[in-house]
């Protein structure tokens, strides 16, 4: 019997018998107590997540935020390719 048969034959055995041990752990899981059903689902709140003046005002601060993040990025674009221009131009 060549090796790589051997092979083939000892691999098919390790799949098998790894099949055979792990193949009651998936059902076993789901009866763990501390995991909660998909269907229940927490109640509806009474009042609203955000009021209306917190909501404008974390709209804005994101906005700037976003702003200022851009300005930084194209920023450091133009330095990279002011840097890349300078090797370029030096040979490097």
């Amino acid at each position: 019997m060549p090796i790589d048969l051997k092979m083939r034959w000892l691999a098919a055995a390790v799949l098998l018998a790894s099949m055979t041990t792990l193949g009651g752990c998936s059902s076993s899981v789901a009866d763990l107590p501390g995991y909660l059903p998909v269907h229940d689902l927490p109640p509806d709140r009474s009042e609203q997540a955000m009021k209306p003046d917190d909501q404008v005002k974390l709209e804005a601060e994101l906005k700037a935020a976003r702003d200022r993040q851009a300005t930084a990025a194209a920023q450091n674009a133009a330095a990279a390719s002011d840097v890349a221009a300078a090797n370029l131009a030096a040979g490097k």
